[in-house]
């Protein structure tokens, strides 16, 4: 089975939507460590749920220093 990558874009009740590709997916949000939010990257094979905590720490600090440039006069 093909592994999907993709981010958390939000939680609803019991459905996590992923976007993958620019496209989201529903998956049950039961199969997703506790400690998953949105913004995480995740790898997705079958039920099983891999939290990508590199990819994540290194999109954020992209989004941080984007947000600075904007911000800086």
């Amino acid at each position: 089975m093909k592994p999907l990558k993709g981010i958390i874009d939000r939680f609803e009740e019991n459905i996590a939507v992923i976007e993958i590709e620019g496209i989201t997916r529903d998956f049950d949000k039961s199969i997703f460590p506790i400690t998953a939010e949105p913004g995480d990257f995740v790898e997705i094979i079958g039920n099983r749920v891999t939290l990508l905590n590199e990819e994540t720490e290194k999109r954020r600090k992209e989004i941080e220093e984007l947000m600075n440039e904007l911000w800086e006069d």
